[in-house]
């Protein structure tokens, strides 16, 4: 026992000595003190040398998109750094291509900050706030996926485009011991400020979707940061192809919204993906939306139906849908939202089917 107890008070003292040459070190090697960081060549901002460019952000309430909390995992966090930041890390290279290491691309959230930087952001980051909505109603839209209203506080307003995502953060729960954001889309109108609607799917060992769909309850108040993203509706006279599966019916529905506020006459096809019969959501909606769209359709299509002799809808992938739909030469447009398999091969056949890349605008997510 004495063996024991002597083998666990050295052990103490060194690990106790190891914290006291880290803690030192950051203070005199790893002190760089305050470091001056250049925005867009106009703004300039002040923050603690050695920390990460993304957290210095973050502490001047600038909202870089990190779905990943600065793990380095994700690898939305991009800036371009003009001048300072030293040579690329290793852990950065699987994010950035060799054509944005020529253009200085890094991720924010592995380059300490050591010297004086200048990097360059989209404007519209500027844009993007933190809001404390309150949960004020949650819905199950099949086992694995929830519907949930967030409202902002009396005098809290979102601005948003249709198709746009916001980040959620979950908090440290029972079982999860860090605090994380993950990217969702925005599934409600753009001309309500005062709350948005996300559709937020279980994801097995995931960190967010479990607090979401196990933890967070009606009247809980959360952290959302937003609005991110270039995926959105754009006005022109094209005909649309929507194509969605699961949760990437979200922007979908946000961009359908923004068409009925507008009035649209767009003609547009939705093409819904799913596997069984309970996969499928929102039908009395689409049933609304072509009432009050006089030019579109909502296609649902099963892969694997339970009853294929009582279903009435399309049959197969949405890839074989529209291969067999898109035979005329039509000016169109496409808006995507799916995993990047299912977003790639439907990209090869909207192309094949006459439709310029530059025309076809995709939402992926894993």
């Amino acid at each position: 026992m004495e063996k024991i107890l002597t083998t666990l008070l050295i052990f103490s003292l060194f690990t106790g000595f190891l914290a006291f040459l880290l803690t030192l070190a950051k203070k005199t090697i790893g002190n760089y003190g305050i470091m001056k960081v250049t925005i867009n060549e106009e703004t300039e901002i002040e923050m603690e040398g050695g920390d990460t460019l993304l957290s210095g952000l973050t502490e001047e309430k600038i909202f870089i998109p990190s779905a990943c909390g600065g793990k380095g995992s994700c690898g939305y966090c991009k800036v371009t750094v003009e001048s300072g930041g030293g040579e690329i890390l290793p852990t950065e290279f699987g994010y950035i291509t060799p054509e944005e290491r020529e253009r200085g691309v890094r991720l924010s959230c592995q380059l300490k900050v050591k010297e004086p930087i200048a990097i360059s952001i989209p404007e519209e980051l500027f844009n993007v706030k933190e809001f404390h909505p309150t949960v004020t109603a949650i819905t199950d839209l099949t086992p694995n996926i929830k519907h949930i209203f967030f409202t902002f506080p009396e005098g809290e307003e979102i601005q948003f485009k249709a198709g746009q995502y916001v980040q959620l953060r979950a908090p440290k729960y029972p079982g999860n011991h860090e605090e994380v954001f993950r990217a969702y889309s925005i599934a409600s109108s753009p001309t309500e400020h005062n709350q948005v609607e996300l559709i937020i799917g279980l994801v097995p060992d995931g960190i967010c979707s479990t607090y979401v769909h196990k933890h967070l309850s009606v009247g809980d108040k959360v952290a959302i940061t937003g609005p991110y993203g270039d995926f959105y509706y754009q006005d022109s006279a094209r005909e649309i192809i929507m194509v969605a599966a699961g949760t990437g019916m979200a922007p979908i529905l946000s961009i359908l919204h923004q068409m009925k506020a507008m009035n649209s006459e767009r003609r547009t096809l939705f093409y819904f993906g799913a596997r069984h019969e309970e996969d499928l959501f929102f039908l009395e909606r689409m049933k609304e939306f072509e009432s009050d769209l006089v030019s579109f359709e909502f296609i649902p299509s099963l892969s694997k139906p339970h009853n294929e002799a009582d279903w009435k809808g399309q049959l197969g992938r949405v890839t074989t849908c529209l291969q067999r739909d898109l035979m005329e030469p039509c000016e169109r447009e496409a808006y995507l939202c799916g995993s990047p398999k299912m977003i790639d091969s439907i990209v090869e056949v909207l192309i094949e089917k006459g439709i310029p890349e530059e025309y076809i605008y995709y939402d992926k997510f894993s």
